[in-house]
């Protein structure tokens, strides 16, 4: 799950993390803390979509305008934006609306921004996902894919950037996304409750320490948070050098056929992982071990399944990543899989 997480924060492209397990196994936790872990952004001040001062992409209309005026933008830092979807939202506020008070008070169509104007260039964590409505899954996950956000309101129509790395979360036991939705998120895990007593003590001793002294708790722990964070800063610098052998891509490909995975995404989603993962470790070449650690979250949630059985564990992928990279199936193949999450 933290890999995964990390990988999507070093390549938002990947496509985002969907996180199912228990109840109480941190899911949330770990979300929330991600935003933490990640590096102050330059913004353009009272924008309110987060607009980057330089690349244009990330800008909305307002802003390049005012450049395309000679208009001298003032920039200010701001944390990454961490926006959690409530259940009961509606696609008004997701979305955004038409701005009443001013419409009613100046005589003016105004827009009001919602949610993903917010979490551009961020963070955005539905909880219980798979009991959002479905409708609002397919708004999500298109602004996700293309990095923007249209509306149309009342003779309004506003096109602002929204590009997020959008996570998911959820048990399994209260009902299962649609595939095609479920296709669309990059990775998917499955989080199982810590069944060792010795690890079980220690987070309870961790979560006992922070209750009786938040402050001392996150002190005692900011310098393992700043290496981490340091080692994904350069990670996202190192991106673009991590190169791939042309065997290792027709190999992915080879396991994505015989899997019969309907599509491309799993081809470009294991691609873009093993290459962050590469970046991650302090490396410009792609291994094989990548393409292992990473090729069980990439395809797991793809595969097509018997209607009555859960989202797959990851030994399918395992014995077709075995076949195709002519490796011996270990006895235990959950000891495989598990180092593709670790």
């Amino acid at each position: 799950m933290k890999l995964a997480l990390l990988l999507n924060v070093i390549d938002p492209r990947i496509g985002g993390v969907m996180i199912m397990g228990d109840r109480g196994t941190g899911k949330s936790t770990t979300i929330r803390a991600l935003a933490d872990l990640l590096p102050g952004i330059d913004v353009v001040s009272g924008d309110p979509y987060n607009s980057s001062p330089v690349d244009p992409d990330l800008q909305s209309s307002e802003v390049r305008q005012l450049i395309d005026n000679g208009g001298d933008l003032e920039t200010e830092e701001r944390k990454v934006p961490m926006v959690d979807l409530p259940l009961g939202a509606t696609e008004d506020r997701l979305c955004g609306t038409i701005d009443i008070e001013k419409a009613l008070s100046e005589g003016v169509r105004a827009f009001e921004p919602g949610l993903l104007a917010k979490a551009n260039r961020g963070l955005l964590y539905v909880d219980e996902v798979n009991l959002l409505d479905d409708h609002l899954v397919d708004v999500l996950l298109d602004s996700a894919a293309s990095g923007w956000n249209t509306v149309e309101r009342e003779g309004v129509s506003v096109r602002h950037p929204a590009r997020f790395v959008l996570i998911g979360s959820g048990n399994p036991e209260e009902g299962e996304l649609r595939p095609q939705l479920l296709d669309r998120f990059g990775m998917s895990v499955e989080v199982r409750t810590v069944r060792d007593p010795e690890l079980r003590v220690k987070v309870v001793d961790q979560r006992t320490a922070f209750d009786s002294d938040p402050d001392s708790f996150s002190v005692s722990s900011e310098s393992d948070q700043q290496s981490l964070q340091k080692k994904v800063v350069e990670a996202q610098e190192r991106l673009q050098k991590v190169k791939m052998d042309d065997d290792l891509r027709l190999s992915i490909s080879a396991v994505c056929s015989e899997l019969d995975v309907d599509g491309l995404r799993g081809d470009i989603v294991t691609n873009r992982a093993a290459r962050a993962l590469a970046a991650f470790e302090s490396r410009t070449e792609v291994s094989e071990e990548d393409v292992a650690r990473v090729i069980s979250c990439s395809l797991r949630h793809r595969l097509r399944k018997d209607p009555l059985e859960q989202v797959d564990s990851g030994d399918r992928v395992v014995k077709a990543f075995c076949k195709i990279f002519e490796r011996s199936e270990n006895n235990d193949l959950s000891d495989f899989e598990l180092s593709a999450v670790e």
